[in-house]
């Protein structure tokens, strides 16, 4: 992808930086890129990096090979498990998925195959989701006796509904690439050979725009759901205020009465 070589060395992850773009591919396709609590650390390693360095302005997370994103927990991991240590293991993956959604930068999901189970709530957990034709999402861990336990059971809900959620968790289907589009689980579908093409399309449609700004927007969406009507309109009028006393302001303000591109310095 890119030249520039990156300082972590990661096992289970590739992490590469473009300009501004950093690349998180999960990289084990002989076991379709499944999440053991190895290759959930290198995640929340890389994830850590892009969010500490200010070259990068967003990241897009894939699958190494044609069939996976992620295909779900490493269940060789899961089945001896007692309840302490699966909390301990949940609450782990779990860390990771808050990481990604609140990096204070866009994560674009580019769901390149199978997103089952912990691989469907990585994608969730991101800005936006780009599906391939081929990608396939589901939570299949009823059919184990189990149940979702990296945030399916409340971002799913969130981002489709509560009965199209519920569905799908408590039948453990997968379904198809359109099918996820039609519900509103992903924003867009393309043809796999444009999946990271569009995804970097998308990113720099973003990293056009204030840094600030961003960060911020990302922020009142997130901690807004959460809240009341009311509450969320307190929180955005407050970080409107923190984007107002902004450097980026002056300057967005400015080029936009000059007629010219702004220069936005993140401050």
């Amino acid at each position: 992808m890119g030249s520039v070589a990156s300082t972590l060395k990661l096992e289970n992850v590739l992490y590469e930086k473009k300009g501004p773009i950093a690349y998180v591919t999960i990289n084990r396709p002989k076991v379709l890129n499944a999440l053991n609590k190895a290759t959930i650390a290198d995640l929340r390693a890389a994830f850590e990096d892009a969010r500490d360095d200010s070259t990068v302005r967003g990241v897009i997370l894939t699958g190494a090979g044609e069939k996976a994103f992620a295909a779900g927990a490493d269940v060789n991991e899961v089945v001896n498990d007692t309840a302490v240590q699966a909390e301990e293991h949940t609450r782990f993956g779990q860390a990771v998925t808050i990481l990604i959604e609140n990096l204070g930068k866009p994560v674009i999901a580019a769901v390149n195959g199978f997103a089952l189970g912990g691989g469907c709530e990585l994608a969730m957990a991101c800005t936006i989701r780009i599906a391939a034709e081929s990608a396939k999402f589901g939570q299949p861990e009823v059919k184990l006796g189990i149940m979702p336990g990296y945030g399916g059971s409340q971002r799913l809900p969130r981002l489709v509904g509560k009965g199209r959620a519920l569905q799908i968790i408590l039948s453990g289907d997968t379904i198809n690439a359109q099918e996820a589009y039609r519900i509103g689980l992903v924003n867009e579908v393309v043809p796999s050979a444009n999946l990271i093409e569009r995804s970097e399309a998308i990113l720099n449609q973003i990293n056009a725009n204030g840094p600030l700004g961003v960060k911020f927007s990302i922020d009142a969406v997130n901690k807004g759901l959460e809240t009341s009507l009311e509450e969320g309109l307190r929180l955005e009028a407050s970080l409107f205020a923190i984007c107002a006393a902004t450097e980026d302001k002056k300057e967005g303000t400015s080029a936009f009465l000059e007629r010219r591109p702004p220069k936005f310095q993140g401050r």
